[in-house]
């Protein structure tokens, strides 16, 4: 191995590792505010990108079928629930929001030509697509069993996970799909050509997460977010819900996987499974992170680029092994170091 094929290694690693660092976020995120260890999150990545490959193919995206049929169910849910109470003013916010809002944006994609879109407009209209899942899915599979112990609801992560993935194969069928590159320039580093794709993935990672700290310590509902992971108990207490931290941190996830799937598919043929793979490293690097701090986990999962990116040069039919082999240690390492505590 020369300098220029490290440095082209090293580039690719990181560039990996930055989409790997976005999903070892929200995976902490979500794992912190809820205690789900949020497997589907990589489902996330790929209905993402595909949403957006089929929206430029000129395409109805399958993942409008699903927001119709998610908002419908949580309409039926909330709705009786509502009538049973006699709370008969929500009726009409409850249909707007889960309904209405649903059908116009399928209404505006079966009445215009997506392709000819503008490609931030077609970004724009691929994450409404992908985003409310997010919440409705804490809605229909989380919110119910949320006091459940933490094994359930890592079950019900794994019902989730296969699910979506039967959900995507049957929308977007087995093909896989790759969008063409948002951008053509490249830049001379000395010996290696720096493509501009990846700095777009680069920049737009860091400018994600420089937003995310500004959510988390600005604003209100970040205040609250934070509030919740530290102290489910104390927050409730303050008046702070906990159905509206989890759906918040759902939409966040939801949010994040979209986008990450977004950067990634000129990159990548992306599959209707392929997000499994992809959330699975963000996992390892949220478990470096002891699914509790976000620089550790952000640097763990940059490790994880770098080291398949090496692998994949000296031993690539092995890499998938080498990097999922870095948890172990990691895993042993915070056995010992940890007092356990058996969960009532």
């Amino acid at each position: 191995m020369d300098l220029q094929i490290a440095l082209l290694l090293g580039q690719d690693g990181v560039t990996n590792g930055a989409i790997y660092a976005l999903l070892a976020l929200a995976l902490v995120l979500v794992f912190a505010v809820t205690r789900v260890i949020f497997i589907p999150q990589g489902e996330f990545v790929a209905l993402g990108a595909l949403s957006l490959a089929s929206l430029q193919a000129d395409r109805l995206p399958g993942t409008v079928w699903l927001l119709l049929a998610m908002g419908a169910l949580i309409a039926l849910i909330d709705g009786s629930t509502a009538l049973r109470e006699r709370r008969y003013r929500r009726l009409p916010l409850i249909l707007l929001v889960n309904c209405g809002a649903p059908l116009l944006l399928a209404a505006t994609l079966l009445a215009v030509s997506s392709a000819g879109l503008p490609l931030p407009v077609q970004v724009l209209l691929a994450l409404m697509l992908v985003v409310p899942l997010g919440p409705m899915l804490y809605r229909l599979a989380y919110q119910p069993v949320a006091e459940a112990s933490v094994l359930v609801l890592l079950i019900v992560s794994v019902a989730v996970h296969v699910t979506l993935i039967g959900l995507g194969l049957f929308f977007f069928g087995a093909e896989g799909s790759r969008t063409p590159a948002f951008t053509d320039v490249s830049f001379e580093v000395g010996d290696t050509t720096l493509q501009g794709q990846t700095v777009l993935v680069l920049v737009a990672s860091v400018l994600l997460i420089v937003g995310l700290y500004f959510f988390f310590e600005r604003t209100l509902y970040g205040k609250a977010l934070r509030a919740t992971a530290m102290n489910r108990t104390g927050a409730r207490l303050m008046g702070i819900s906990a159905n509206l931290a989890g759906m918040l941190s759902f939409t966040l996830a939801a949010a994040i996987g979209a986008f990450s799937g977004i950067l990634i598919s000129p990159i990548t043929t992306i599959y209707y499974d392929s997000g499994f793979l992809i959330g699975l490293k963000g996992f390892v690097g949220a478990i470096i992170g002891g699914l509790a701090s976000y620089p550790v986990a952000a640097a763990g999962a940059v490790l994880v680029g770098l080291l398949e990116s090496y692998s994949s040069f000296w031993a690539s039919a092995f890499k998938e092994v080498i990097v999922f082999t870095l948890i172990i240690p990691v895993l042993l390492w915070r056995s010992l170091k940890t007092q356990h505590v058996e969960e009532g």
